[in-house]
């Protein structure tokens, strides 16, 4: 199986190839898009802020190749960020498009308690995807993010942070989306890899 990593200006990429070698994959890090196109999955991760992020995909023409895929696609934080419509960060970001009626929105603290960026364990629940075979409700899953998705008709998954639901996973058809980091995730993350890897 080949596995494509997309390589673009974004951070912790390196963190999930060594995810998947974990769970047998030998993945490629890549910008080159025949080799993406040709790859049997593709993930596109990342950490980083939006209007940056999507100028370097633009830069190298990813931001066309991309919602074009067939293939398993699965976004990772910032990935999953980059699916949708646009985003609030960087004064109002047109992002992908491959969710096209998700926006993304910065988290507005409730309480002093509640700090931005959430980072931490957070369960997950109501996951119903192939993604999330063998991983119960309830499950802890890793965060770190200051903006979020909604919930909505494409979330697979839905977490709580400062009283507001956000989907901390999604899908539309080949693609699929995290919020959350699988590779820093421990077992239940090795799962949700290995589920991706068997679609």
């Amino acid at each position: 199986m080949q596995v494509a990593i997309v390589k673009y200006n974004a951070g912790n990429i390196y963190s999930v190839l060594h995810a998947l070698r974990r769970v047998g994959a030998e993945p490629v890090l890549t910008d080159d898009a025949e080799v993406i196109r040709r790859a049997d999955r593709v993930v596109f991760p990342g950490q980083g802020e939006a209007a940056t992020t999507i100028a370097s995909l633009r830069r190298l023409g990813l931001d066309r190749l991309i919602p074009t895929l067939t293939q398993p696609v699965l976004g990772i934080c910032i990935g999953q960020q980059l699916m949708c419509a646009s985003s609030e960060e960087g004064g109002g970001t047109e992002c992908l498009g491959i969710f096209p009626d998700s926006r993304v929105r910065r988290f507005v603290p409730r309480t002093t308690d509640d700090k931005i960026p959430h980072m931490g364990w957070n369960t997950v629940r109501a996951a119903q995807s192939p993604l999330f075979e063998g991983v119960g409700d309830g499950t802890y899953f890793y965060f770190i993010h200051s903006y979020y998705v909604p919930a909505c008709a494409e979330a697979i998954a839905v977490a709580d942070y400062s009283g507001t639901p956000f989907a901390a996973a999604m899908r539309r058809g080949n693609f699929f989306a995290t919020q959350f980091h699988p590779e820093k995730s421990g077992a239940a993350g090795e799962r949700l890899l290995r589920n991706f890897l068997n679609l």
